[in-house]
């Protein structure tokens, strides 16, 4: 959805709430929507979309008015340049171990004069060129939206530099990986790796940047926010239907014990 206002929403201090999206199931994608959240964060590093695929889940998106960011597999110009063509808000970019990694894929996700995207108008992003060229361009680079992931130690330790790279525009903690990386494996509450985020989430919000984390309940998802972040991804459509499914196996094994009346 290239016409979104999602960043302008962001820079506007609201809190946009999305979910992370690994079933190839349009009929999902807009249950989605209509369940509420802003976004989706389609996830082609844990899934196996292919590019054919991800087109016409942001298709179905774009349907019920949801914004797709992708979080590519790699930081590759392919990755970037075929989701951003197919027509998604923006990018995601994990498993990243230094700025000048992200310096090097930056210039991908924009036209000039602010990067060297591949440029083609014939494509789905420009309505296949039913409108202006330069109009087109001019769209992309406002409201793409970039997300680059913070899920280490040593991107931690980076985020100072990582926050003068003007063209990011959230930074994503993933505090699973996070913890793993400091020794202590999905003890996301630990002191040491709360430590860690909080100094990255001050870092972030006093650069200007916007805060994003992945929340895997209400609780967390009220103790990020009121620290500052306004990009969430609460939960994903996996974690929602295993979830609804083990509720539903509870009544099942109820429905199980009664015995018939003969």
């Amino acid at each position: 959805m290239i016409d979104s206002n999602l960043k302008k929403q962001l820079l506007e201090g609201k809190v946009m709430v999305g979910s992370f999206f690994k079933a190839n199931n349009q009929n999902m994608v807009e249950m989605m929507g209509y369940a509420g959240f802003d976004f989706l964060i389609v996830d082609n590093e844990h899934s196996n979309f292919d590019h054919v695929d991800l087109e016409n889940i942001i298709r179905a998106a774009d349907g019920v008015g949801l914004d797709t960011i992708i979080r590519i597999p790699s930081s590759s110009e392919e990755n970037i340049l075929h989701s951003l063509d197919s027509g998604a808000t923006g990018i995601q970019v994990p498993s990243l171990r230094n700025v000048d990694d992200v310096k090097q894929f930056i210039p991908f996700t924009k036209y000039y004069p602010d990067g060297n995207r591949g440029m083609n108008v014939n494509q789905r992003a420009a309505k296949f060129g039913f409108i202006g060229s330069q109009e087109y361009f001019k769209m992309a680079n406002e409201n793409t939206l970039v997300v680059v992931h913070v899920e280490n130690i040593e991107m931690a330790d980076q985020i100072d530099e990582l926050c003068k790279i003007p063209e990011i525009d959230v930074i994503f903690i993933g505090a699973g990986d996070l913890s793993q990386s400091v020794g202590k494996p999905m003890q996301v509450n630990d002191p040491d790796v709360i430590k860690i985020v909080d100094a990255v989430i001050e870092k972030t919000k006093n650069s200007g940047k916007i805060v994003g984390a992945w929340v895997g309940n209400l609780k967390d998802a009220e103790i990020y926010i009121e620290k500052g972040a306004r990009y969430l991804g609460f939960l994903s459509d996996y974690s929602i239907f295993l979830n609804a499914l083990k509720e539903v196996g509870k009544q099942v094994e109820i429905l199980k014990r009664i015995e018939p009346i003969n």
